[in-house]
């Protein structure tokens, strides 16, 4: 059987990140920005705990405010914006708390940390918030990047196969550009919603076609399939 895709951060994240201290000055985060082709750079302390992030919104505000009056009813309208126009190291350009991902943590959780705080990614750290990588919008979608015969092959051995131990071997499985056809003749028609939702639910998987359907005449050897049912999944 062919490997499963990773579930977690830490099998999609890159490992290799850049980062800055708390001191490091304006133009050397807008130069490891520009070395790396990075929009924002973790801000870590001590040994590598993650206390923020600077990202290119935050140093935009300093050239978006350069010739703005700075009266004093001007600056109580963008009293963060203006501090940060002023600000020249990372301890005071950075927002902070940052938005972090756990490396054990499930791609879905990473997905909406993302979507939740519209950033586009996240950096990953361990139990004790040490920078352990970054991952990205495009880490998270390398799920779809599955082949169809890998894809069709977990999802008969994961969802067919222990659902319908009876009944699989009449069981089609295709799959094409990551939508699942699901077709034949089961005798449990109640496990067919849930044969469709754990199909769905494989990582990679783009939609999901269900054409299952129950015994077209009688069958005398037709019955529950043994050993499933939602008792079978626990």
């Amino acid at each position: 059987m062919t490997a499963r895709t990773p579930h977690r951060v830490k099998d999609v994240m890159t490992q290799t990140v850049v980062a800055v201290g708390l001191g490091a000055s304006f133009k050397e985060i807008v130069a490891a920005m520009n070395q790396w082709q990075v929009t924002a750079v973790p801000v870590l302390e001590g040994e590598g705990r993650v206390v923020g992030v600077v990202s290119e919104a935050d140093l935009m505000v300093k050239e978006e405010l350069r010739d703005e009056d700075a009266t004093l009813t001007g600056q109580a309208a963008r009293l963060a914006d203006h501090a940060k126009a002023g600000a020249v190291t990372a301890r005071d350009l950075m927002s902070s708390p940052a938005v972090t991902v756990l490396a054990d943590a499930l791609l879905p959780e990473a997905a909406r940390l993302m979507a939740h705080n519209r950033v586009k990614r996240l950096p990953v750290v361990d139990e004790r918030g040490v920078l352990k990588g970054i991952v990205s919008r495009i880490d998270v979608l390398k799920v779809f990047l599955r082949t169809d015969d890998d894809l069709a092959d977990e999802v008969r051995q994961e969802v067919i196969v222990p659902l319908f131990p009876v009944s699989h071997r009449h069981i089609g499985v295709e799959v094409a550009g990551g939508r699942v056809t699901l077709d034949g003749e089961v005798r449990d028609t109640a496990l067919v919603p849930v044969a469709e939702r754990l199909a769905r639910a494989v990582e990679g998987v783009v939609d999901v076609h269900c054409a299952l359907h129950g015994p077209t005449a009688a069958d005398p050897e037709s019955g529950p399939e043994s050993g499933s049912g939602p008792g079978a999944l626990a």
